[in-house]
């Protein structure tokens, strides 16, 4: 005998397609994405990215020298702090004249 009584069948093929909520949920999430990717094309359409400027490698290599001068002492003391002490050189010490 089968576990579904055919009362409950009958209930369930009377009852018309968009009755389902199970359907809903198999065609909600396809339809959510197919939204959403409209709504991400619309706003890519409406908002272009700004161009490249034709010298962005000068531009760089400018920022770089920039951002080199202003953080020097900061990355010298970071790498010295990083460095093992089996790996430093050993202090030469000169003789007082």
């Amino acid at each position: 005998m089968n576990a579904v009584s055919d009362s409950t069948v009958n209930a369930m093929a009377d009852k018309p397609w968009w009755r389902h909520p199970l359907l809903w949920m198999v065609i909600g999430g396809p339809a959510v994405v197919v939204i959403a990717s409209f709504v991400t094309f619309w706003l890519a359409w409406r908002n272009p990215d700004a161009l490249v400027s034709q010298d962005y490698y000068r531009e760089g290599v400018e920022i770089n020298k920039t951002f080199a001068k202003k953080h020097l002492p900061a990355l010298t003391g970071r790498n010295h702090a990083t460095t093992p002490a089996e790996d430093m050189p050993p202090v030469v010490r000169k003789a007082a004249p």
